[in-house]
């Protein structure tokens, strides 16, 4: 079985060569380095499984800074951040982390670290989750399938895990079971956030795909305005 964590860094824009170059820098340094005026948003990681996603759509904004580095990390760490927030009844503005707060994170403390609903593995239901909300809209067809299964193969993916993407590409989207996956609101946050930064809000089909899936989720209007604040607007 290939490895679920890996794989959803991958999605994401972060790779083993990314933390390679990265090593010898202090996670301040490496956020400042991602971070812009706009805190986290900027353009989907270049040769990213989302940034192919999205390559037939054009630019889009997501939580890039640290999430490009950080991958699986950062979208919890932030998911987990908006959903205590809304607890604590704090503004609904785009959440934000110093470096501090996201160094002291434990993997542990992640949404994502917790087993789904039917005890599988969480980080799963996430990519299921970006690869639906990309083909919410319809522009994932025959034709665009076949493209995007040539630049799965240079992603450098295993065998299981290509199959794995292939196999999303290929399936309708089920939104249902993707709610159902979600054992925690914790968990519900991640995955709003997740399918947020594969959706563009402008566009009818997705916001009415992205509402659907807030209702289903059950999330509160506060804690959506939060992750659509943090996510870019």
């Amino acid at each position: 079985m290939f490895d679920p964590k890996a794989l959803l860094d991958q999605v994401l824009g972060s790779s083993a060569a990314d933390s390679a170059r990265n090593a010898g820098q202090s996670v301040k340094g490496r956020l400042d380095q991602y971070s812009g005026s706009g805190g986290f948003v900027r353009g989907a990681a270049a040769g990213s499984l989302l940034g192919l996603l999205l390559g037939g759509k054009g630019a889009r904004k997501m939580v890039g800074g640290v999430v490009g580095y950080g991958g699986a990390a950062a979208l919890g760490a932030l998911a987990l951040k908006a959903y205590q927030n809304y607890q604590q009844k704090k503004s609904t503005g785009p959440v934000s982390l110093t470096p501090e707060q996201f160094a002291g994170l434990t993997p542990d403390a992640l949404p994502h670290s917790q087993p789904a609903a039917d005890g599988g593995s969480f980080q799963l239901v996430l990519i299921r989750a970006m690869v639906g909300a990309a083909k919410a809209d319809g522009h994932i067809d025959a034709t665009e399938q076949q493209r995007l299964f040539g630049e799965v193969e240079r992603l450098g993916l295993d065998g299981e895990a290509k199959a794995y993407v292939f196999d999303l590409l290929a399936q309708p989207v089920d939104m249902a079971s993707i709610a159902n996956a979600v054992a925690t609101p914790e968990q519900g946050a991640e995955v709003y956030l997740a399918s947020r930064l594969a959706i563009d809000p402008d566009v009818p089909a997705e916001r009415a795909y992205l509402d659907a899936l807030a209702s289903r989720l059950k999330l509160p209007a506060e804690l959506r305005a939060q992750l659509d604040a943090t996510s870019g607007g």
